[in-house]
């Protein structure tokens, strides 16, 4: 999630557990803790394929942050930095929350979080909800916002426990919403005589009524589809159909990289020729094809031997998607202007545009 709800968060769960005892401090401590794992964006790995795959790595280990937190609560112990030298206990408890929901919340999302480091399964990716949902943060950010002004009364601790609880009932909400999505899709695909073997959801920018699902059929393919809560019940998805050209990346040399952004995004990945220069999307971000935030130039192909040579990886077309404000406008009426369907087909087109 973007920062701003992670400090939110965090100062959330220190004003509802130490609010009491620290009053705004509590809150500030909350935020700015909150906060660290995300400062693995300054270390730099060479290559922006390279720096994706490892964000939200090493810092956002469950097992990392939890000996983290014990190493914070044993300093308060030992320099008595506990007010009045009791209950260390709900301290380590407030500390551990803080640090351990940071990655949890970004798991809700569709990066990708390595939540096992050092171990390696396929990042967590829920991606139930977009990287920055007001729905979520709002509530939450007035009862922080509240604390400040008000002061941390006991009232206030207690209201900010109760948008706790409000914001983890969001987050279940939203994983509801996101099979409801799924289900649709995969209806409409086996009515038309049509099986997926897997599908990825993800929801429309900043709400989780909107919903955009990648189906992987047998034969390698996609079939990328949109879908409301608010569309009346008659009507069916929009959706294209398009290639995944995974040959493509089986014929690049050598495959160190691909390799990895397979291993990261579960392989949602579709590979495009675009005038003898090998481009990856990633399929998982992005308000859908011809918008993916994600893509990278791999290779490039020789022109004398017709094979692909893989190059340092770099951002196509200069860096993460450039906002396209009139297809993002468009997304967002989508919501609740049912009769009014995406323009996919057109959209599909800037895939292969230099």
């Amino acid at each position: 999630m973007d920062s701003v709800t992670q400090a939110v968060l965090g100062a959330g769960i220190a004003g509802a557990m130490m609010g009491r005892r620290y009053g705004r401090k509590a809150l500030v401590a909350g935020a700015v803790l909150a906060t660290l794992p995300d400062l693995d964006v300054v270390i730099d790995y060479g290559n922006p394929l390279a720096q994706m795959i490892n964000h939200r790595g090493f810092s956002h280990s469950l097992f990392v942050l939890t000996a983290f937190a014990l190493l914070l609560a044993w300093l308060a112990r030992r320099f008595r930095l506990h007010k009045d030298g009791n209950d260390y206990g709900r301290l380590t408890l407030t500390l551990w929350l803080i640090l351990i929901t940071h990655p949890i919340l970004d798991a809700f999302t569709s990066y990708g979080t390595q939540l096992w480091w050092p171990l390696r399964p396929t990042p967590a990716s829920w991606s139930s909800v977009f990287i920055i949902d007001p729905f979520y943060t709002l509530p939450l950010l007035a009862g922080v916002v509240a604390g400040f002004v008000m002061g941390m009364r006991p009232a206030t601790c207690r209201a900010l426990a109760w948008l706790l609880v409000v914001g983890a009932s969001y987050l279940l909400a939203s994983l509801g919403a996101k099979h409801w999505a799924e289900q649709r899709v995969h209806a409409m695909l086996t009515q038309q005589g049509r099986t997926p073997v897997a599908m990825f959801s993800v929801p429309q920018p900043f709400n989780i009524v909107l919903w955009r699902v990648v189906a992987r059929m047998e034969d390698g393919n996609y079939v990328e589809a949109v879908t409301g809560m608010l569309d009346p019940d008659e009507r069916e998805p929009e959706f294209i159909a398009f290639p995944s050209n995974a040959e493509l990346g089986e014929a690049l040399t050598p495959q160190t990289w691909l390799d990895g952004l397979r291993w990261f995004t579960g392989d949602w990945l579709r590979y495009d020729d675009i005038g003898g220069k090998l481009v990856v999307s990633d399929l998982r971000m992005g308000i859908g094809t011809g918008h993916y935030s994600f893509r990278f130039l791999v290779g490039e192909r020789d022109p004398h031997t017709g094979e692909w040579q893989a190059v340092t990886p770099e951002y196509w077309q200069g860096g993460p998607a450039r906002r396209d404000m009139a297809a993002l406008s468009a997304t967002l009426q989508r919501v609740w202007e049912t009769g009014s369907p995406l323009p996919l087909a057109m959209w599909n087109q800037r895939m292969t545009q230099p």
